[in-house]
């Protein structure tokens, strides 16, 4: 990264401590006209959902038809992927613009140090913050809520409310060992702000309850909104409520039931964001909305995730763990029933939700806004480099694994352990014949990678040295 100008250091400091202290170059101050105009903004994130695993997605079992509906209520992307094969780094991307080991997460942020392997960095400037930067600079600051799973963090100064969040409802840490009980080993990280709670009820209903509690308190507000509603479903442990189950069963014959359970808990994920959908509109804040739905990787397979036509799952860099399921609604601004196969990730949403709010940015980032073309607006294809990474532990050993594409040409390797492989998506979409490494492209997409890994050699993902004994 090239050195940072006065005024961009500025701007990260003013953004770091929520401080509107420096108005950026790059930021057009909009009238009351442009202020008025701005829309509330909900991005819904869900767990492992796999590419195939929504009806309209090709899923013949399966029956979604409220993210049916909001997927034909706006565009469709069918090349967008996600930053990680994993959950951590991917929201890092999320709610930084960046690759997810420039802002120190390259795995999955967990419980015990031992098996942790990421830290966000507390220079990274995150989108909440942003958006009430900018807000105040046009005297009309965004409300920024995190209702659901946050996995970014469970110690200062990386909780959600010290990371700019106004209002966090929701679970601190990574998979819930289950789903009624809401702990992860033996520890309750469910959260009102910084107050911990203990609430009954299945974790896809509280969550989709809270976010309609805050649609209904933010209606009674002329303020904008940004919420962003963060699901642990489909994710592992699969524990549908029982009577979603029993329905699947009866409904489709000859269903095996690991994937009975996993149709059954995708279906009661779907009638819970049906109900946030239906709040947005009783509220009136559906007025002027910008909805936009993904996941955070592609489908576990282990548990009856249906990846459709790609090649392998979540954890993995071929295209099954990585490309997800996306679309974006904008009633008045963006199509009904249109599609992209532009090539997006993760990190584009940050700027992309920075422009609809009427927030320039005049800083580094990694991501490309993606308004243009949700707005209908044609645009070259764009031959960037792309890269992927996740560090794990376990049968991995701390070893990372990446994944690097140019336009049609992906190079990965799907294990610390195997080689990398060149593939040619356009001729080959299911990564079954690998290219040979005397391949000019091989040997582009490998410098690049290169480059891009001693980029990230200089940001820490540990909060500080750590010393284990080697038992």
């Amino acid at each position: 990264m090239s050195s940072l100008s006065n005024t961009r250091r500025d701007f990260l400091k003013a953004a770091a401590v929520g401080v509107a202290s420096v108005a950026m170059p790059g930021c057009t101050l909009a009238g009351e006209k442009g202020r008025a105009s701005r829309p509330n903004i909900v991005l819904i994130l869900v767990d492992d959902l796999g590419y195939g695993d929504l009806s309209s997605y090709g899923a013949k079992d399966m029956k979604t038809p409220n993210l049916d509906r909001l997927i034909a209520a706006g565009m469709r992307f069918d090349n967008f992927y996600a930053n990680c094969p994993v959950c951590s780094p991917t929201r890092a991307s999320l709610l930084t613009g960046r690759y997810p080991d420039l802002v120190g997460v390259p795995g999955v942020v967990r419980t015990h140090l031992k098996n942790n392997w990421g830290y966000l960095s507390p220079k990274a400037a995150l989108l909440p913050k942003l958006l009430k930067v900018y807000g105040r600079f046009a005297n009309r600051p965004y409300h920024t809520a995190i209702v659901g799973k946050w996995h970014l963090g469970l110690e200062p100064p990386n909780r959600p409310n010290e990371r700019g969040f106004d209002h966090f409802h929701g679970f601190l840490g990574d998979m819930m060992d289950d789903y009624y009980n809401h702990r992860r080993h033996g520890i309750n990280y469910m959260r009102l702000n910084d107050k911990e709670i203990d609430p009954k009820g299945h974790a896809t209903e509280l969550f989709s309850q809270w976010a309609i509690d805050y649609i209904t308190e933010r209606a009674k507000s002329k303020q904008p909104f940004f919420l962003y509603l963060a699901y642990n479903a489909p994710h592992t442990p699969i524990q549908p409520p029982r009577d979603w189950l029993k329905r699947i069963k009866s409904r489709e014959k000859g269903i095996s039931d690991k994937r009975a359970r996993l149709v059954a808990l995708i279906e009661h994920l779907d009638d819970g964001i049906g109900k946030v959908l239906a709040a947005l509109k009783e509220s009136g804040a559906s007025d002027n909305m910008l909805v936009i739905f993904t996941s955070d990787n592609g489908g576990q397979l282990s548990v009856g995730a249906n990846n459709g036509l790609l090649r392998g799952g979540k954890g993995g860099m071929y295209e099954g763990g990585i490309r997800v399921p996306m679309c974006a609604v904008w009633p008045g601004k963006i199509k009904a029933g249109s599609r992209s196969d532009r090539i997006a990730l993760t990190m584009d949403l940050f700027p992309t939700i920075c422009e609809a709010a009427g927030a320039g940015l005049d800083y580094e980032i990694d991501g490309r806004s993606i308004l243009p073309t949700l707005l209908g607006r044609s645009r070259p294809a764009e031959d960037r480099f792309l890269f992927w990474v996740r560090r794990e532990g376990g049968s991995y050993g701390g070893r990372a694994y990446y994944a690097a594409r140019c336009g049609e040409w992906k190079l990965l390797q799907n294990s610390p352990f195997e080689p990398l492989q060149l593939y040619n998506l356009k001729d080959d979409p299911q990564e079954t014949k690998p290219l040979p490494k005397n391949h000019k492209m091989y040997r582009k997409l490998f410098t690049a990678l290169r480059n891009h890994i001693i980029e990230a050699g200089a940001v820490p993902w540990q909060k500080y040295p750590v010393q284990l004994n080697n038992q």
